[in-house]
């Protein structure tokens, strides 16, 4: 058995409104850790028909990036591996939207 360890880190990325983006993790462990996503602290359900998809190898990625009145994209990310042994924490990454930006 081995602990949960964060190979790939998210990394900082600003996007342009309406583009796609990808928000890289990756964790090795026995059993393999199943990976979670958070956003704001809170945790990221990728719904069928959402714009988020979590890719088989643990990474996030927006179809296109939205930044509304409504809902934004915009904010803290990690993510966290998890097997029976422990849960391993990424870095945090700031994803922002470039473009017209406004005070909500």
């Amino acid at each position: 058995l081995e602990y949960p360890k964060i190979t790939e880190h998210p990394l900082d990325v600003i996007v342009p409104r309406h583009e796609p983006a990808t928000l890289n993790c990756k964790a090795e462990g026995i059993p393999t850790p199943t990976i979670t996503w958070f956003k704001d602290g809170e945790p990221i359900k990728a719904e069928p028909g959402s714009h988020k998809i979590l890719l088989p190898a643990g990474g996030l990625f927006f179809l296109k990036v939205v930044h509304s009145r409504r809902e934004t994209d915009a904010g803290v990310y990690w993510c966290e591996a998890m097997n029976e042994l422990g849960v391993a924490r990424s870095h945090n990454a700031t994803l922002q939207v470039s473009g017209k930006n406004w005070k909500v």
